[in-house]
Parts: C-alpha cells; structure tokens; sequence
C-alpha cells in the first residue's frame, strides 16, 4: 500500500519516520486522530450534550478548549437539526428529551411559519395514514410469529399468500360491480336456447333430461357440468346485452391492470433490499456475523434456531467458496467431463419434461373421445376420472418431477445457491408449460389445429359441433384445475403430513428415523401459490366467479397451511432469503400474468364468439362490440377515442415517453457514477485507517513510551 506523502511530513515528522515531540509538530496527537475516526467516534457516542466516552480529564489547555469547542457546536447543530427525533442517531432518552423540547418551543415561540406548518400537517397525516393501513392488514401478528419462529423467508411465503388474497377480493367486489349487478338491473337473464332453436351453429342444451341422481349432482358440482353449466359461475349464463357486454370486457381488462401496478408496486419496493443484498457492497462473511441477527427473536429455541441458520449460511458460503476455488484450477480434462455431465443431464431434464407435456397435451384430446365410450358412460366414477384427466396429468407431473429435479441438481458440480436457482427455474418451467399445454390442446380442439376452413369450423369458425359453447368449456377446464389443486392439497395435509407427523413422534426408533422430519419448502410452496393465481387469471373471463371461489381457496389455504406449519413441519435446512423472495417471487408472478393474458388477448381479437351462448354472441369478434359501442356515443366522444387510436395521439406519445425514459437513464447513470465515486472514497478511508493503525503499531514496538 503506498504510504500517504502528505501524512508522512505533517503528522509523523521529518526524521526518518520518527515521531517528532509536539512542540516541534505544531500539530494534534495521534490519539486525537485515532479518537476520530468513524468507527471510534461511534463507539464512544452516547448522545447530545454528553462528551464521549474515554475523554481525558484533563487534557492540554489548547487542545482541550478546541475539542471542546468543537464537540459544543456539533451538538449545537444536531439539536437545530429539522429532522424528526426518530431519524435522530441518538439514545430512546435523547430523542424523548429533544422531542418533548421541542413541543415546548413550539408552544412558546408560536407554530413557525405557515408552510411549515402546513408541511408539518400533510407529514403527520401521511404518517397515521400509513400507520392506520397497516393495522387494518389481516394477519400481521400471526406473521410476525411466524417469521420469528422459522424465518423471513417463511413469512415472506404467508405475505405473499395474503397479497394474493388481497388481488382476489378486488377482483370479486369489481366482478361483482360490472358484471353481477347489470345483469339483473336490466331484468332477469333467459334461460338456454334448448335443442329446438334453429340455427347454422347447432343448438346448446347444458340442462340434463329426466330424474338427477345425487351420483350425477355430485358429478356436476365437481365437473362444472348440469345444473352449474348454465350458472353465473360461466361465460355461457351472461345475456347479449350491449351494455353487459361492455362492461364484461372492462372488467377483464381492469382487473388485469390492477393486479399488474399492485404486482410491479410489490416488486419495487423489494427491490431496494434485494439490491443492497446482492451487491458488492456488504461481503458475505461481515454481513453475516454484524447484521444477520434478529434482534426481535423470544425464547431460547428461536435464538437456537437462528444461531443454526446463520452456521448454516457460514457453511453454505464456505462450500461455495471451496467449489469456486475448485472449478478454477481445474484442467482441460475434468473441465470436458464435468460439462459432458451437464449435457448429459439437461438432455435427461428435457426428456422429462417432454414426455410430461405429451402427456398432458394426449390427455386433453383424448378426453373427448373417451367420454362417449359405453363403459365410461356408464360409470359415474370413471366417467369423472376421465373428466379430470388433463388436471390429474398436470397434478401427477408436479407432484413427480420436483423431486427428481432435486437429485439431479447436486450431480451437476455447481454451487450450493446456483442448484436451489436451477431448481425453481424448472419447476417454474414445468408448472406453467404444463398450463401453456392444456391451453394449446384446448385452442387445437376450439379452431380445428387452426384451419378455418376445415369442415367443422368453416360455417362458424369456431368447432361447433363438439363444443357448441368453447368459452364455457375453457371455464370449466380451469374450474377443475383449481378444485383439483385444492383437493390435492387437503388430501397431502391430511394423510401424509399429518400422519407422518404422529409416526415421527410415536415411533422415536428406526420407523420414526425412516420417516424423518418433515420441511416446509418455501420456493415449492410458492411456485404452488403462483400456479394456481395464473390459474385464475386465464379463466376469469370464461368463469367470472373464478376469483371468487380463489378467495375461499385462499382463505382455507392460510389456515391450512399455518396449522401444518406449527404442527407438522420444521424449518427448513436451506433457508431461502427473505431479500430475495422480496423481489424474485412478485418477478415470477408477473411472469404468470403476462402467459395469462396471451390466450385471453387471442380469444378476445382472433377467435369468434360462440353463437348460443354468452354476451357477445352474434359479433364477429368478442373486440367487435367495443366500436359498436362507441358508434353509439355522441360525436364529440367519437371523434375523442378514434382520435386516441390514430398516429397523432400514438406518435407524440411515443416520443414523450421515449424522451422520459432516456431522462431516466440518464439520471440513474448519474446516480450510478456518483455510488461508484462514493464506495471509491469509502475504500479510500478505509485504506487511511489501515495506514493510520500500522503506524501506531510501529510506533509502540519501536517507542514504548508512546
């Protein structure tokens, strides 16, 4: 390190490096120097008026009276400092003593200014009402207990969980508002057209004929066939009203931008953290042992829990470091073997995930076919096993491949973070490819594979014959994926979690070993949540009542899910970062929305309407009643919205857009170059105290009287 000419002749002297007495410096002790530096001065500070700890008593007259002089006007401006107590780097009394001084001189000296005033006001407000909405979050107890027990990144699932919930209930009370209430306000729907209706497109008949058995009730309730095919719960019930149908398709894309700013509002605010996380800046190691403790931690197992998660994260940090270290000196040779062993076993990553999505696409076309076979015709449970197919296939491939993902991910030779990111990523893969699947098969059997001028498709453009009604069975496709996904996940908590719980705790010997102790997987939990939330939003147009039903969903879900937690489950050995599910869960549920809105966008623009059902039937296009609609308006708001579609609105809202952008990218450069310019400073000073110490260490074994 190059040594600092300008310290060298002022503060050690001209000698050969000596420290020269201090009536020939002129200059301040190196103990005064050393007092300080950052790190000492915020050691020895305990508050406002109070000198510092280690202050000699009795000093030099001159030095002394400067010091002192000195530390009386630092505190002289900390007090004059406008900024509330709470931001004040202070002790709880301090702050207190200035908080209530301060009351005081407003009291005697009048409340200032009125902009002040008026600032102070607006601030306070702001402040009870953020306060106010926090209280009002359901749930904030129970997941502080739940983050102070197994983690941030366990609270972060439950979080999500209720922000989801939240997403639901919005989209209810909107559903309800646009498309519930017009329906009855302008008189009470029909009924179905019935088998007599004459039409070019068939007829639509979903009522069932003669005597409904319970079996039957029982299958319609869990298909969405019979008495609920013709039911608010789809599409198909809704009448051709022009102004149903105008508000219909408001909905949908309400209720799509409104979870899309509530999920980018999530993610930015988590992205602060995830930033300062990830970065640079904070090494793992000082990270870990000065910051990872959680100070709001009660009880002697909880402070056992988190002393084993941060060993943990030591460990993890050090392998990881040991792996590095090993893949850089690897030679030619090993580094061919391990990559052939990485081909090997993507290529076997893809073989799975292959034959998962022919299974899922063969059990949605055949599906169909198998319906109108005698034997299953005449078996109700079979008859329901078939109607489930393509949701048991998606189901079993979830359920199946997860795991296999885990064992092949630590044969790879990558490090320990780099195989939980390779997990997810194919898991993530796989559950909404599998959704991208079914809805490619259901598309194929909707459009005839996309021939318009097939046989079957030519008269309406759409396969009429088999599905009379196409919006509605999209509906119910999606309304079974979600009762499906909601059974599966009563039926693992009640009969394995639980009674792997109590054969764990009966059976203390090898049975109970063999059983092991059971983890709750936060990226696999929440993978699950995303799934089943991209679920809901591909069927809310064609199943309005869809998030609805997710909200009951949701709800039992958090109960379940808590009681399995403090019950069943330990925490996990491999803890997933609160900092990082801050931001990397609400990126992938965006993800989930935009492969939502790519079929629901196709339906809306490029596929015709059904002609029996729903309330756009008759138009060319489901988009085709918004013109119609607005021929309507007078011609002054004509004129407005067309002119919002033409290339003079398009244009130069481009160009302000574009122009706003490369001022924000001009402005995050800056402040870019100005961190870099402050962290090569804070490196700077640090160098400075390195200097400084190895000084004073020379010294006191050359000079011991110093």
């Amino acid at each position: 390190m190059e040594e600092n000419p300008t310290l060298d002749s002022t503060a050690w002297g001209s000698s050969n490096g000596w420290l020269a007495p201090r009536e020939a410096r002129g200059g301040r002790s190196l103990s005064s120097v050393l007092n300080e530096l950052p790190s000492a001065a915020t050691l020895r500070y305990r508050g406002p008026g109070v000198l510092p700890w280690g202050t000699p008593e009795e000093e030099e007259e001159e030095d002394g009276g400067r010091s002192r002089q000195a530390f009386a006007e630092a505190t002289q401006m900390e007090l004059q400092d406008p900024h509330p107590s709470r931001e004040l780097p202070w002790p709880m009394q301090a702050r207190r003593a200035h908080r209530q001084s301060h009351a005081r001189d407003q009291l005697v000296h009048g409340s200032g200014p009125r902009m002040d005033q008026l600032a102070r006001m607006l601030w306070r407000s702001k402040e009870k009402t953020k306060e106010g909405l926090q209280r009002l979050q359901p749930w904030a107890w129970t997941l502080k207990r739940i983050g102070g027990q197994f983690g941030a990144g366990t609270e972060s699932y439950f979080s999500l969980l209720r922000f989801l919930l939240l997403l639901n209930v919005l989209a209810s009370v909107l559903m309800a508002c646009m498309t519930l209430l017009p329906t009855w306000l302008e008189g009470a729907p029909p009924g179905p057209p019935g088998p007599n209706t004459s039409s070019p497109c068939g007829f639509y008949d979903p009522h069932s004929q003669g005597l409904v058995t319970f079996d039957t009730q029982l299958f319609n309730l869990l298909s969405g066939e019979g008495y609920l095919e013709w039911s608010p719960l789809f599409y198909g019930f809704y009448p051709p009203r022009p102004h149903l149908a105008v508000t219909y398709l408001c909905w949908a894309f309400a209720v799509g931008l409104l979870c899309l700013l509530f999920i980018l509002h999530r993610s930015v605010s988590g992205l602060k953290q995830t930033l300062l996380a990830e970065s640079g800046a904070l090494t793992s190691y000082s990270h870990r042992v000065f910051s990872a403790w959680d100070f709001g931690l009660c009880g002697d197992v909880h402070v056992r829990l988190r002393q084993r998660i941060i060993l943990y994260e030591l460990q993890v940090e050090l392998e990881e470091t040991m792996v590095r270290r090993q893949a850089a000196v690897r030679t030619l040779g090993q580094q061919a073997r391990v990559w052939s062993v990485r081909v090997l076993l993507n290529l076997l990553v893809f073989a799975l995930l292959g034959a998962a999505f022919y299974g899922v696409y063969w059990a949605t076309e055949s599906t169909v076919e198998l319906q109108e076979t005698p034997l299953v015709q005449e078996t109700p449970l079979l008859k329901l096993g078939v109607n489930y197919l393509p949701s048991i296939f998606i189901a079993g491939v979830n359920f199946v491949l997860p795991p296999v993902f885990k064992l092949i991910a630590p044969l790879e030779g990558y490090t320990r973070s780099r195989q939980i990111v390779l997990i997810l990523l194919r898991t993530l893969f796989l559950r909404l490819a599998s959704l991208v699947v079914l809805l490619f098969s259901l598309w194929n059997q909707i459009t005839c594979g996309g021939d318009a001028e097939a046989e079957d498709c030519k008269t309406c453009g759409y396969n009429y014959k088999e599905l009379p009604c196409w919006e509605t069975l999209v509906g119910q496709e999606m309304y079974k994926l979600q009762l499906f996904d909601l059974l599966t996940g009563l039926a693992v908590a009640l009969l394995i979690q639980f009674p792997r719980k109590l054969l764990c705790g009966l059976c203390p010997g090898a049975l109970g070993r063999l059983a092991g102790t059971q983890e709750f997987q936060v990226p696999d939990e929440v993978l699950g949540l995303i799934y089943a939330q991209t679920v809901v939003w591909v069927g809310s147009f064609f199943c309005p009542l869809l998030p609805l039903l997710n909200t009951v969903k949701f709800l039992l879900l958090f109960y379940l899910k808590k009681l399995t937690l403090f019950f069943t489950c330990s925490p996990a050995a491999r803890t997933f970062r609160a900092s990082t599910a801050n931001f990397f869960f609400p990126l992938v549920l965006l993800l989930g929305l935009a492969i939502s809105s790519v079929p629901l966008l196709y339906s809306i623009f490029l596929i015709p309407p059904s002609k029996l059902c729903g309330p756009f039937r008759g138009q060319s296009s489901i988009w085709a009643q918004i013109p119609e609609s607005i021929s309507s308006l007078p011609e002054t708001a004509q004129n407005f919205l067309f002119f919002l579609g033409t290339q003079a609105f398009a244009v130069p809202l481009l160009l302000i857009s574009s122009i706003l952008m490369a001022y924000t990218v001009a402005l995050a450069n800056s402040y870019g170059r100005l961190i870099s310019q402050l962290k090569r400073q804070r490196e700077t000073e640090a160098q400075n105290k390195v200097f400084l110490a190895r000084r004073a260490v020379a010294l006191s074994s050359t000079n011991p009287a110093f």
